[in-house]
């Protein structure tokens, strides 16, 4: 029975998970049955929906506040949100909510005592004693120059005397079971579990890692049959030296990537079972979505690229559950759709305002009209200028990471980016049918989703894409200027006191100076208390 009158609102958020390791979604190789029922019978699956940032903390700021990542500057690994930026947690709070959340941050600067304890009722930060076991073969990275090297990849994991690989993320859909079934009040809750997987290392245990039928996957792209591709993807293919890799390699790194989605789905299912269990699942609004995708083998390359805009990075899983009460039809949407709207429709459905102006729009029309138009495009954003750093490695190994060890697994991506060219910053838009990526440097970039889903041939260069480009151009340019920067709701006073009582002067005594000093305390504007006075007759 339902005991509290705004919806609990349930976030399930993992990292780096494609739009198209979901079966429902069209992958022959995806197991993730949990999800698929929960699309098919409760909730709408948002089949274009796109992150704002190819990386995991930008798109994470930006989704939690509904601002695009160039609004306030929060573009890098390096810079997170500050006293004074409103997130939906701490809207929410506000707005009579008991928020739980995971230690997962990748949102709120850590360096400032307080500051993230400010945004949750409760942070969980784990109870695990030991760490689950490791890969079965310990050695399979083997030294420099091997194949394995750089390709964040472990295969399968060993499991523990009780047959299972108990990890950090189990823990936490665990923790949030038992907060589920014992609520700590009577409060509505705001449940977010930022989970790891499916982020590299590729690895996981069985039954996930033999389930997934290699056979069945999807065809890759392959580097070979492109032209005209970013810079930064050569500079990374370069430094992993991953040409050694055959076909039966990235088809086996490939599985065990949905070896470790089908995992999450799993999880998701138990959560799932819980707020049943509980009786709380009618009551809730229920968000499964990922920051941003992971190449998975395709341009030959593993991971990610953080200026680097095709599908497999740039669209993500969003489902989205409303509460009982709101009007859905389920199913697959294939309307253009961002984050932001993820943002957008949360505070919609909790019914608390937001504290600033922002970018989202709800979702809540597109779940009984799958074919609403609620965007003509999307964005995603992402790289630096040459003076900026993207993340902390390049503080801990001096200026451009140079120093940066070749041990590190990461050493590619880091020796990439300290090209300025290849790691500068771009814009992705993309409409109905085509994708244009502009850059400060390097190539622009265009590709026809309808004729070339891989993205594979840029056809900036074409002269019979000119129109086309002019006009996206002229999209980006609209969106840019609408979007590039926000007013706080909160004016500022013009004058100090002192001022004011100086140009009031004439039209009040000094009797009144008390009274002048209240309303501006108050939050009165010079405006209203200039009238105010001039009403008593002061002139």
């Amino acid at each position: 029975m339902r005991t509290n009158k705004k919806p609990h609102i349930i976030i399930f958020n993992p990292d780096e998970m494609r739009a198209d390791s979901l079966a429902h979604l069209g992958n022959p190789a995806a197991i993730t049955p949990n999800l698929d029922g929960f699309a098919a019978n409760d909730a709408v699956s948002f089949s274009r929906a796109y992150c704002q940032n190819p990386v995991c903390v930008p798109s994470r700021c930006s989704f939690l506040t509904g601002l695009y990542p160039h609004v306030r500057g929060h573009r890098t690994m390096s810079y997170l949100l500050h006293p004074g930026e409103e997130t939906l947690f701490s809207e929410l709070r506000r707005g009579g909510y008991y928020v739980w959340m995971n230690s997962r941050n990748d949102l709120l600067a850590g360096q400032i005592p307080g500051w993230a304890e400010s945004h949750a009722d409760e942070i969980y930060y784990g109870e695990l004693e030991r760490a689950p076991p490791g890969p079965e073969n310990h050695a399979i990275r083997g030294s420099k120059g091997s194949k394995y090297y750089y390709s964040h990849f472990q295969g399968r994991l060993s499991t523990d005397e009780t047959g299972r690989n108990y990890s950090n993320d189990d823990d936490v859909v665990d923790a949030a079971i038992k907060r589920i079934l014992n609520p700590p009040d009577d409060r509505p809750i705001c449940l977010f579990l930022g989970l790891m997987y499916p982020h590299v290392a590729y690895s996981v245990e069985e039954p996930y890692y033999s389930a997934i039928d290699r056979k069945c996957l999807p065809e890759r792209i392959k580097s070979e049959n492109c032209t005209g591709k970013a810079k930064i993807l050569a500079l990374i293919r370069e430094y992993a030296a991953m040409g050694e890799f055959t076909e039966d390699d990235w088809n086996e790194l490939r599985a065990v990537y949905l070896g470790m989605c089908m995992k999450i789905d799993a999880q998701f299912g138990r959560l799932l079972s819980a707020l049943q269990d509980a009786g709380l699942y009618d009551d809730c609004a229920i968000f499964f979505l990922s920051d941003h995708g992971d190449f998975t083998g395709d341009y030959d390359l593993p991971e990610k690229a953080q200026n680097s805009f095709e599908d497999c990075l740039t669209r993500v899983p969003l489902l989205v559950k409303p509460p009982k009460g709101v009007d859905i039809i389920p199913g697959i949407s294939n309307a253009l759709t961002e984050l932001v709207d993820f943002y957008a429709t949360a505070l919609d459905f909790a019914e608390v305002p937001a504290s600033h102006t922002h970018f989202g729009r709800s979702l809540r029309k597109n779940l009984i009209d799958h074919d609403n138009i609620l965007r003509k495009f999307s964005c995603c954003e992402g790289g630096r200028l040459p003076e900026e750093t993207h993340c902390d490695e390049y503080h801990s190994y001096g200026a451009n990471a140079s120093g940066a060890p070749e041990s590190m697994s990461y050493w590619p991506k880091l020796m990439a980016q300290t090209d300025n060219e290849a790691h500068a910053k771009g814009i992705m838009i993309r409409n109905d049918r085509y994708k244009y990526v502009s850059r400060v440097s390097d190539k622009d970039e265009l590709y026809d989703l309808v004729n070339d889903p891989g993205e594979a041939k840029n056809l900036f260069l074409d002269p019979n894409m000119a129109d086309v480009i002019i006009s996206m151009r002229k999209d980006m340019l609209k969106w840019l200027q609408e979007t590039s920067d926000i007013v706080p709701f909160e004016y500022d006073q013009r004058f100090t006191p002192d001022m004011a009582l100086a140009r009031l002067k004439n039209i009040t005594h000094k009797e009144d100076e008390a009274v002048v000093r209240k309303m501006l305390a108050d939050g009165v504007s010079f405006v209203e208390i200039t009238q105010h006075f001039r009403d008593k007759g002061g002139g």
